[in-house]
């Protein structure tokens, strides 16, 4: 005979309780959901809950799991939290007891999958130790890929020196990537949920999310991997892109440790790489950081895949340090030592760099016309080569596409058509 567990609210529960036991299950108690104890789930065989977060919670499933105590929800059911949890689909809230019977009585219930769009992507800004330019680039990334129409997401998982927040002129106490970190183990995240974590900054672009990193360095234990990994995939139906920054050392080998068990410094850039669609891979175009670029470049290949998708950028190029032809001095050293052909370069342009650190805004935003904001609109189509119709990036046009760019065309537009209209005033 089965057993079932009633956690339904009243009067709805006896009702049920009552038809179920002419049906020939046996209930063996009738109590809220939070009353369940692992003593009564090991002499049931399922437990009969509301489809809702209050009542499905992470350390009940892991208990029902345990003692081997099938689930049966009612009512309207997130697919999401059902999905994540394996659950089978929810019934009607108002199914009669023979529909909860033929439930129990079904071998192979079918479970519920959470649709996630296919073209949802995220992608991993990474580079070796030396301020390669990573924040810098993963900001301007996030920016011009919301140009195309869909929206965007920016994640600082960087555990050893997060910046972004700073750089875009948040405080360091919003909740950000930890808040959600936790909420993904307690298995109350979705999109929703990350939504209310975020902090919004509006751009030339539109609305960027924003979720930013740890106050204090020393926190890194609550970006432990399995939180991240699950963050990261609620990411997915969140945003149409989720660009995320993260630091430069994951040591693949730091698994061989004495505490198996325990957190690992470096899992939150591992967990990233791994779960990227496409890693932005930053260079700085010195031989220092090339060197290191190379040495490192071999290590996060066998982390992630000799398949995976890698797009090197070498950022900062000048021609100081490296002679007067530094893209075909990098070009070179990398084809040689580490066989990459496909390298896009970003050139120093360091009143640029200075204006969106004063602002604490995109280099988009303040210098439109900046040579480094049109060369990272080029990066972006060849990370989307395929784009809707009417969405082409302007990625060759020195005029800018800020809304102080765009407010001021037509003023000089109409100067210039003025007889009394100079060259003076229209180079102002």
């Amino acid at each position: 005979m089965t057993s079932v567990l009633i956690a339904l609210d009243e009067p709805k529960a006896t009702a049920i309780g009552a038809d179920l036991e002419r049906d020939g299950i046996r209930v063996i108690g009738i109590l809220a959901p939070g009353e369940i104890t692992v003593s009564l789930l090991s002499e049931s065989d399922a437990v009969i809950l509301p489809a809702t977060r209050s009542a499905l919670t992470s350390e009940l499933v892991q208990a029902c799991d345990r003692s081997g105590v099938r689930i049966i929800t009612l009512g309207t059911g997130d697919s999401r939290l059902l999905g994540r949890y394996g659950l089978p689909e929810a019934l009607p809230e108002d199914a009669d007891a023979w529909q909860i019977a033929d439930a129990l009585a079904d071998e192979t219930p079918i479970t519920t999958t959470p649709q996630t769009p296919s073209n949802r992507r995220v992608i991993a800004v990474w580079g070796p130790h030396g301020a390669p330019g990573r924040s810098t680039v993963a900001i301007q990334l996030a920016v011009e890929m919301m140009r195309s129409g869909g929206s965007c997401a920016l994640v600082d998982a960087d555990t050893v020196a997060p910046s972004l927040a700073l750089l875009l002129g948040l405080g360091d106490d919003a909740p950000g990537i930890a808040a959600a970190c936790r909420r993904a183990e307690l298995g109350g995240l979705d999109a929703a949920e990350l939504a209310r974590l975020a902090t919004r900054v509006e751009t030339s672009a539109g609305g960027l999310e924003v979720l930013g990193g740890l106050n204090r360095p020393s926190r890194w234990p609550e970006l432990a991997a399995g939180r991240l990994r699950t963050t990261l995939q609620v990411c997915r139906e969140w945003a149409d892109v989720t660009i995320v920054d993260v630091s430069a050392a994951f040591d693949a080998d730091e698994e061989i440790t004495d505490d198996l068990a325990g957190p690992r410094r470096n899992a939150a850039t591992t967990t990233v790489l791994r779960e990227a669609d496409v890693v932005v891979a930053v260079t700085a175009a010195d031989p220092l950081s090339v060197s290191r670029f190379l040495r490192d470049h071999a290590e996060l290949r066998r982390l992630i895949g000799p398949t995976a998708h890698v797009a090197v950028v070498a950022n900062q190029v000048r021609p100081g340090p490296l002679g007067i032809d530094a893209r075909g001095q990098i070009r070179g050293a990398l084809e040689r030592f580490a066989g990459i052909t496909d390298v896009s370069f970003l050139p120093l342009d360091q009143r640029a760099a200075d204006a969106a650190l004063l602002h604490a805004r995109p280099m988009a935003d303040i210098t439109p016309r900046s040579a480094l904001v049109a060369a990272i609109r080029r990066l972006v189509e060849t990370l989307e080569p395929v784009r809707p119709t009417g969405s082409k990036v302007t990625a060759g046009s020195r005029r800018g596409s800020s809304r102080v760019a765009r407010w001021l065309r037509p003023e000089r537009g109409a100067l210039a058509a003025s007889p009394l209209g100079s060259g003076r005033e229209l180079a102002s």
